[in-house]
C-alpha cells in the first residue's frame, strides 16, 4: 500500500503529446497506487476520472462508463485522497477565478496538490477525445476534432491536481482538472466553469513516482524538446 503523501503517474505528458497511446498499466494495477485521479484510457479513448476507488471513462460521445480492472491507461495521475484540508467555495463565474481562490488556500507551488471540488455548477465546459488507431496522430492533431460538452445547472465534482512548473514535459504544470456529475452521466476534461457554491478539499504530495511505458515507440522517442505552446492549446 502506498502513502497518501505519494503522487503516482503512468507515462508522461510529452509521450501523450507525441502520440504514444499504448498504456503501461491496467486499472487494476493503477488502483494499487491510488483511489483518486485523472488521465485517459488506452489508445487515448476518452477522458478518465477516478473517485473513491472507481475509475470512469468519458468517451467522445459523452457517455460515462465504469472501467474494468483489465482496461489500460495511456496516461494517469493518481493518489490516495484524504482531503486533509477543506474550505467552502464562494460563487465564481470563471475557472480562472476559482483557480486563483485555490491558489490562496493551497500551500507551496513547489509541491504537488490533489484537489476535489464538489458543488453546484451554473455551467461546466468539458471535452473528450475519440479512440485513436495506428499510426497514431500527435495530441495537437487529435484535439482539433475533440468533442465539446456544455453542462448547465449540474451538481458534481471537479477532480485533479496542481503541479509545479518544473514538471514540464512530465505532467501538466498548474491545474489539470476533470469533471464528473453526481449522477455519473456526464463529465470530461474541464475547459471552463462557473460555480454557485461548494466545498473544496485538498492534499499535498511531497513524494512523486512514475511508471513508464516499455514499448518500442517510447524507447525510441526524442523528448529533448518540450512543446509548451502545443500543450497549452491541447489542454485549453
Amino acid at each position: 500500500m502506498h502513502s497518501s503523501e505519494t503522487l503516482s503517474q503512468f507515462s508522461t505528458i510529452d509521450a501523450i503529446m507525441q502520440g504514444i497511446y499504448d498504456g503501461p498499466a491496467t486499472f487494476g494495477e493503477v488502483k494499487k497506487y491510488g483511489d483518486f485521479g485523472i488521465g485517459t484510457v488506452n489508445h487515448l479513448d476518452g477522458e478518465m476520472v477516478g473517485i473513491e476507488g472507481v475509475f470512469y471513462q468519458i468517451t467522445s460521445d459523452g457517455a460515462v462508463h465504469v472501467l474494468p480492472d483489465t482496461a489500460k491507461t495511456s496516461f494517469a495521475t493518481v493518489s490516495f485522497f484524504r482531503g486533509e484540508h477543506s474550505a467552502h467555495i464562494p460563487k465564481f463565474t470563471s475557472l480562472r477565478s476559482l483557480q486563483k481562490w485555490l491558489d490562496s488556500h493551497l500551500g507551496s507551488r513547489n509541491f504537488f496538490w490533489s484537489v476535489r471540488l464538489h458543488g453546484t455548477f451554473a455551467t461546466v465546459k468539458a471535452s473528450s477525445v475519440s479512440k485513436q488507431h495506428k499510426p497514431y496522430r500527435p495530441l495537437t492533431e487529435v484535439v482539433k476534432s475533440e468533442s465539446i460538452f456544455e453542462f448547465r445547472n449540474v451538481t458534481g465534482t471537479l477532480i485533479g491536481f496542481r503541479s509545479p512548473s518544473y514538471i514540464k514535459g512530465i505532467n501538466v504544470p498548474g491545474y489539470h482538472l476533470h469533471f464528473l456529475s453526481d449522477d455519473k452521466i456526464m463529465g470530461g476534461h474541464v475547459l471552463g466553469c462557473s460555480i454557485r457554491k461548494g466545498i473544496a478539499r485538498w492534499d499535498s504530495h511531497k513524494t512523486f513516482q512514475m511508471c513508464l511505458p516499455d514499448d518500442p515507440s517510447f524507447r525510441s522517442a526524442d523528448f529533448s524538446e518540450h512543446d509548451e505552446e502545443g500543450l497549452q492549446k491541447a489542454e485549453q
